[in-house]
């Protein structure tokens, strides 16, 4: 298995690890609720250097990235980010995605670790035309994340970028504990925080510098269980529960990052053919009202009816409660319909419930 630049710390702060997609990655470290809450009340560090980063660069660039994605990047400007994604010409995913732009001239997909191969090649196989080189730069780049709400206190002091003044979805170049980094404001968590994309060969000593400085500020090493509760109760999708190449942009609630306006792109006719005819199907967020948890996979129904499967379930740390997502035809979406999950030959009370489950308080 791969293992980050970060292995030794994992193992030396007693993290429980698994195998993630060929990746040996940290779970936990002191357990999914403690790590959880921390994210949410104080803050939290995560190494998702297993991330796939694809660099798309050349004279087409900008071009190339309109016609592989249905957000518009000609929106963005130098070091400036976008959520968007990777699409088929059924309108379905190949991934979700962020896209960066670097200069004029270069962005970077940075991708699912499960899909960093196939999307690589996805890319690669479509830029016949477009003068644009490909890179797979995933293997050179170490990538951490800082959440929650002091990660703003801990991080200002241990870089010479200016912090405070940027905006959600912006990126700039500067040093972290005296290495080269490249830092955003983005996550995946729903909380305010920074992702820190470095080639240094000594990541660790961000890594360390990050706890030693937020010691008083309460952060926490965060592993890819807690990682998975916090974006569900945010309602993030996940590739391969909640979005894959069988579920269209539009379908997965997420029709507000396609911008017909710009012009082609991959999938384009079908999503617009789509949009005009209306969905049949899209995802909802329900809660459970009898006892159980809902888990990927288990089958949803309405009545004696199996309608649908669970993308995503899990108990909420913060909001206490049983929560989950499902695909649901278009006329059971309203919040308070009844459905039921099928958890161990039982049929369990469960309902619709408006999305995001969770929401952070904007200052």
């Amino acid at each position: 298995m791969k293992k980050t630049r970060l292995y030794k710390n994992h193992k030396d702060m007693g993290a429980k690890m698994v195998e993630f997609f060929g990746w040996e990655m940290p779970v936990e470290y002191s357990g999914i609720r403690e790590e959880h809450l921390a994210v949410r009340e104080q803050a939290g560090l995560f190494d998702v250097s297993h991330m796939g980063e694809i660099i798309v660069s050349g004279p087409q660039a900008l071009d190339y990235v309109q016609f592989l994605t249905p957000n518009d990047a000609s929106r963005l400007d130098t070091q400036k980010a976008q959520y968007s994604a990777l699409t088929t010409p059924k309108g379905t995913f190949v991934d979700d995605m962020l896209v960066y732009k670097l200069e004029d001239t270069e962005y970077l997909l940075v991708v699912n670790a499960a899909n960093t191969d196939k999307d690589y090649e996805w890319v690669l196989s479509h830029k016949s035309g477009f003068n644009v080189e490909v890179e797979n730069v995933s293997d050179q780049y170490t990538q951490l994340a800082l959440q929650g709400p002091k990660a703003l206190d801990i991080l200002k002091s241990l870089t010479d970028i200016e912090l405070e003044d940027m905006k959600p979805f912006r990126v700039r170049r500067g040093r972290v504990c005296g290495e080269d980094s490249l830092v955003s404001r983005t996550g995946y968590t729903g909380e305010d925080g920074f992702e820190i994309y470095t080639l240094s060969p000594r990541p660790e000593k961000i890594w360390e510098s990050i706890f030693e400085k937020g010691k008083k500020f309460g952060v926490k090493p965060i592993g890819l269980g807690a990682r998975d509760t916090l974006r569900l109760e945010a309602c993030l999708m996940l590739y391969g529960n909640d979005i894959d190449d069988t579920t269209t942009v539009l379908e997965a609630g997420l029709g507000w990052l396609i911008k017909f306006k710009k012009g082609d792109f991959m999938g384009r006719d079908r999503l617009l053919s789509q949009k005009e005819e209306g969905v049949k199907r899209r995802i909802a967020g329900f809660e459970m009202l009898g006892r159980g948890i809902a888990r990927h996979g288990y089958p949803v129904f309405i009545g004696e009816k199996e309608v649908s499967k669970v993308t995503s379930g899990t108990f909420s740390p913060y909001l206490k409660k049983s929560i989950g997502l499902t695909y649901l035809p278009i006329q059971y979406l309203g919040p308070g319909t009844q459905i039921a999950i099928g958890i161990r030959d039982k049929k369990v009370e469960a309902e619709i419930v408006k999305i995001p489950f969770y929401s952070r308080k904007k200052e």
